[in-house]
C-alpha cells in the first residue's frame, strides 16, 4: 500500500519503501506540520543526491549534516537538534539492527515488543512509538501478536487519531478536527 499523505507524491513513495526514511519522518514530528514532518526525508535525500543509509548518516560529519538540515528552507524548525537526533537514530540503528531500520518491526515477536523497541529511539517516547506501532499496522500490515493492544487507542479499527490513519482527504479532515478538539480541551483545562 502507498502512503498517501497530503505530501508529494515523490516524498509519500519515498515513505512507502523506505523504513529509515519513514522512522526520520515521525522522528522530524513535532511542533511542525505534519507536511513539513513527513516531507523532510524527500528533501534531504534531494540535498544528499541519494537516499541515504543509516551507516552514512550514522557517520555523516554533524556540522555538515546540520548545515543539510539547516539550508533554506530548513527541514525542521530545529534544524541543528534535528539534525543531531537523525544522526543518534541512525547509529542505533546501525549498531543494533545492523543498519536495516526495518529490523525493528520484521523481527519483533510481540507488538508489546514492538512497542518498546520504538519507544528506545531517538525522538520518539512511549507516545510516539505507539502512533508508529498503529502506522505500521494499519497500513503495511506489520502485525505482531497483540499489536493493537500495544498500540493503545491509536490502533483502534477506523480511528482518526493520528498520522496512522491517513488514507485520503476525508481521514486527513477527521484527524487534523481530531487534534484540533483535542487542543482545545486542552487550552480549557
Amino acid at each position: 500500500m502507498m502512503l498517501s499523505l497530503p505530501i508529494q507524491d515523490e516524498a509519500n513513495e519515498l515513505l512507502t519503501r523506505n523504513p529509515l526514511a519513514l522512522l526520520i519522518a515521525m522522528m522530524l514530528d513535532q511542533q511542525v506540520p505534519l507536511e513539513k514532518a513527513f516531507s523532510s526525508p524527500y528533501e534531504l535525500a534531494k540535498r544528499l543526491g541519494h537516499e541515504p543509509t543509516a551507516a552514512e548518516l550514522a557517520e555523516y560529519d554533524p556540522a555538515a549534516l546540520a548545515a543539510v538540515f539547516a539550508e533554506r528552507p530548513a527541514l525542521h524548525r530545529f534544524p541543528k537538534a534535528m539534525a543531531a537526533r537523525a544522526q543518534d537514530l541512525a547509529r542505533l540503528i546501525a549498531d543494533r539492527y545492523d543498519g536495516d531500520a526495518a529490523a525493528i518491526w520484521t523481527s519483533a515477536a510481540s507488538g508489546k515488543e514492538l512497542v518498546a523497541r520504538l519507544a528506545e529511539l531517538p525522538g520518539f517516547g512511549g507516545y510516539k512509538a505507539q502512533i508508529f506501532a498503529a502506522l505500521l499496522g494499519k497500513q503495511f500490515g506489520v502485525r505482531p501478536d497483540g499489536w493493537r493492544e500495544a498500540a493503545g487507542h491509536f490502533g483502534e479499527d477506523g480511528s482518526h487519531y493520528s498520522v496512522a490513519d491517513i488514507t485520503d482527504e476525508a481521514s486527513l479532515a477527521a484527524v487534523r478536527a481530531y487534534k484540533k478538539e483535542r487542543k482545545t480541551a486542552a487550552k480549557a483545562g
